[in-house]
This record gives structure tokens, sequence and C-alpha cells, in this order.
């Protein structure tokens, strides 16, 4: 991808999006980020990752949120970016169970003032993100990105089935290249601290149990932040062939290819955590039913981003969750709240 390119990072204050803009910045691209700083949790988190991109010189930041459409409409006519990124999105499945008029915000209305500031001010090319979550209960796995995503289990992922047939239709219509990455239970430093290997450390610090669903028998195909950035940057730079239909418009799957049972993915953190703090560190636990709108199993197939771009993310759990357990008592000072 050319160095000098302008792009556009909504939701650069959260987890992926800090950490795509950052790569990008080494890279010497300029990196335009919003986010509105909401307080879905620790704004310092957010805080900190936004310090982090304001030490380069090429970062511009601007608070705004994509469901207000005068902002989105200010960013594109002051930076015109060439590439656009949308990772900004009310995330979280259980929230979308309590609060379910702020993912239609994010999620559908913001969505939509960054496609019809696509098709007012042309980009080269918009990635945007979707989630695992599209696949629901599926049964049949590794899930495909040519399966049928026809049953959402939770409003959460009904919001991200929809963005990508909004970007399908824009796609159509008025010519957007548009590429959707459904990500796969991402984890790593700075994470989101609603994410379950955040919530388990902070809970396991304290001495508190933590909450295991569906009796321990959860699989998921946890992937590394790191990995979820050389992934969105491989598929930024070649926007989509248009495809029989004419239509420029695709969906790759971002996972680990390797899902883990939620038990060895425990015991993974019990050791991170036990090497970080200097003890033998082991987690009460407290084994519940299945929860609303959650799934069993997630597993992804990654055979075309392979096919199309030679790369499959390969980080380890138990190497990326030594990262995070070093990062954690750094960032918290090994205050065990």
């Amino acid at each position: 991808m050319n160095e000098e390119k302008r792009i556009l990072v909504t939701g650069a204050a959260g987890f992926i999006g800090a950490f795509l803009a950052k790569s990008l910045l080494e890279q010497g691209a300029y990196v335009v980020g919003i986010d509105n700083c909401n307080d879905y949790y620790d704004v310092s988190l957010k805080e900190a990752r936004l310090a982090m991109l304001c030490s380069f010189d090429r970062f511009t930041f601007v608070k705004g949120d994509i469901s207000d459409s005068s902002a989105v409409d200010a960013v594109f006519a002051n930076y015109q970016p060439q590439i656009v990124v949308n990772l900004a999105a009310q995330a979280g499945v259980r929230y979308s169970i309590e609060n379910p008029q702020v993912y239609i915000e994010s999620n559908l209305i913001g969505f939509f003032h960054i496609l019809e500031a696509c098709r007012h001010n042309p980009v080269e090319h918009l990635v945007y993100a979707s989630s695992s979550s599209v696949y629901g209960a599926n049964r049949k796995v590794p899930f495909s990105t040519e399966d049928r995503v026809d049953n959402p289990v939770s409003l959460y992922a009904a919001t991200k089935k929809s963005n990508e047939l909004m970007a399908h239709c824009y796609s159509n219509l008025y010519g957007i290249p548009s590429t959707g990455l459904r990500f796969f239970t991402v984890y790593g430093p700075m994470g989101r601290p609603d994410m379950a290997y955040f919530s388990f450390t902070r809970k396991i610090l304290k001495g508190e149990p933590i909450q295991i669903f569906n009796h321990g028998d959860m699989y998921r195909d946890f992937t590394y932040i790191d990995d979820i950035v050389r992934g969105i940057e491989a598929v930024m730079g070649h926007a989509p062939e248009p495809n029989e239909d004419g239509v420029s418009y695709k969906i790759y799957n971002i996972g680990n290819n390797k899902p883990e049972k939620l038990m060895d993915y425990i015991a993974c953190l019990e050791k991170a955590l036990s090497e970080a703090y200097g003890k033998e560190i082991v987690a009460e636990k407290e084994f519940l039913p299945m929860q609303p709108g959650d799934v069993p199993r997630t597993y992804a197939d990654v055979s075309d981003l392979v096919r199309d771009f030679g790369f499959r993310p390969d980080t380890p759990v138990q190497e990326g969750l030594n990262r995070f357990a070093r990062w954690y008592k750094e960032f918290y000072g090994g205050k065990e709240d």
C-alpha cells in the first residue's frame, strides 16, 4: 500500500482501530481518526490509545460520532480520505440485549452515514468490520463466507449482517469498492474490558470467582490483535475486482483457524498471570448455563484469505496471553483491580 495514502479510521480510540492506526502511521501513512470516546468501558484505556497515536505527526484526531451525519460529512470534506476503514461500532453481544437502541444508532445509522459519505466523496476502498457473530448458531464448522448467515442470535449480529447487505447495495448502486471483515474473538494488550479474558483477569486478581458459561463447553477462535491488524492491512490496499455481476464487493473471515476450548484458554491465562505476577494464580470458577445470544463454538475458515493474500493468522494463544498479562500488570501498576 502506498505510504502516502490518506486513510480514515473510524473508532480510532477503540481496540482494533488504535492498533491499526498505529501500524499505518509507523509505515508513513496519513491517518485521520474519529471516535466519540463513549463510556461503554473504561475511558482511560481509550485515552491511553489516543495518546499513543497522537505522538505521530501524521495523525489527526476528530472527536465525533458517526451517527452524526454532519460530523461524518465534515471529516470527508476536510480530509478527503482515499481509503476508509470503518471500525466504529457498538460492540458486545450481551450488551445488545439490554441496550438495543445504541446498536441501531451506531451500527446501522452510523454505517449508513459512512456509506453516504463514500458515495458523495468517492474512495478507492471501503473496508469495514463485520463479525463472526453473523454465523449465529450455525452447526457446520469451520464457518465459511459461503455459508448462509440468516439466523442471528443477537441484535449485535443482526446489525453486522445488515452492514454487509448495506455495503453490497452501495457497491452495486454507486460503485463503491467494499470489503467486509468478519473478526473472530479478538484479544491482546489494551483490549476491551468487556471481553472474557480481560474481565476474567480482573476478577482472578481480586480473588473473585469467574463465570464460565455453558458449563465450560465453549470453543472460540481466539485471534491476536497483531494478526487482525495484519489481515486488515493486507486487504486495504487491494480493492476487490468486480464479480460476475459487476459488483466490487468481498467478505473475508479473519480468525486464528484453530478453535480453543474455553477451559484450555483459561488455563493459558492462569499460566500467563502466574508468570507476570511471579506467583501461582488459579481462578475460582463458577459454572453456569449458556447465556442468551451466545453460541457454543466459533471456527474460521480462512482459506480465501490465504488464497488471495497469502496471509494466515498464527499467533499461539499462550504467547498472546503472555503479552496481555505483562501489559495488564504494567498498565494497572500491579494493582489487583
